[in-house]
């Protein structure tokens, strides 16, 4: 099974939710009102689809 890594890029992220609005699942907003990823995945449909939407691109997925 392939793992991919999700990395985000904090000090970029504005908090603007789109990401968790297309992949509630890995992303959630934290106390600091920036973005954050909550796990590495097994597949990368909707985490590609979060890095796609993001405004400022601060959303990484890479094959492990």
């Amino acid at each position: 099974m392939t793992k991919f890594k999700v990395s985000l890029d904090a000090n970029q992220c504005i908090g603007c939710g789109a990401c968790t609005n297309v992949c509630a699942d890995n992303f959630e907003i934290g106390k600091d009102g920036k973005a954050h990823v909550k796990k590495d995945v097994s597949e990368d449909e909707c985490n590609v689809q979060a890095a796609d939407i993001c405004p400022v691109q601060c959303i990484v997925v890479k094959k492990m």
